[in-house]
């Protein structure tokens, strides 16, 4: 069996609120910068790896009128607060040590948070194939990216689980053929995945 994993949520925390809460200091600047940067569509383009993270930062203070040094320190935040889940990790371990399954990563990310935890983090040699967004120029929930999942390591849709946090993600891999779970905390994805027969 092929097992995909999403990294943000799923294998590292991804808490947009707490990021946002250590740089800004009252509510407001916090749900501007909230709404006008990190659920902007600017921060999907990155993740796509289209948009640069100077752009991205320029735009993001025209468009909020917050200090551009004010969103530069947001985005200095984001790598460092993606921190494991080691919950998560221990199960990847488990699921490794079962031959019969082959492990993959498929995560919308930007190059600095990607590059980020790829030195920081020695979890990698657990993956036969990782797939990040901005080095593709693609993102969930669009097809294309699971086509390109499938097609890059030859993956059958009806013999892949993928594991995400976001049922956008959960239903666009589902409306393929590939089997999903949707990921809530490791006890649930590990207790998912042991009624499917695969721990």
């Amino acid at each position: 069996m092929n097992i995909v994993f999403d990294l943000g949520g799923v294998v590292f925390n991804w808490q947009p609120d707490a990021i946002v809460e250590s740089v800004f200091e009252d509510s407001m600047t916090q749900r501007a910068a909230t709404v006008g940067i990190i659920e902007h569509p600017d921060w999907l383009e990155l993740d796509r790896g289209i948009m640069t993270r100077d752009q991205a930062i320029d735009r993001g203070a025209a468009r909020t009128g917050l200090p551009q040094q004010e969103v530069e320190r947001l985005f200095d935040a984001v790598p460092p607060s993606l921190t494991p889940i080691e919950e998560t990790i221990e199960l990847i371990r488990t699921i490794r040590e079962k031959n019969n399954n082959r492990l993959f990563v498929l995560s919308n990310m930007h190059h600095a948070s990607i590059a980020y935890l790829e030195g920081k983090h020695d979890i990698w040699d657990l993956f036969d194939g990782i797939v990040i967004s901005s080095r593709i120029r693609m993102v969930k929930p669009e097809i294309e990216i699971f086509e390109y999942l499938l097609a890059t390591h030859q993956l059958t849709a009806a013999d892949t689980i993928f594991i995400d946090d976001t049922k956008e993600n959960v239903a666009a891999a589902s409306s393929m053929g590939i089997q999903t779970i949707r990921f809530v905390d490791p006890s649930q994805c590990r207790q998912a995945l042991a009624d499917l027969g695969y721990l």
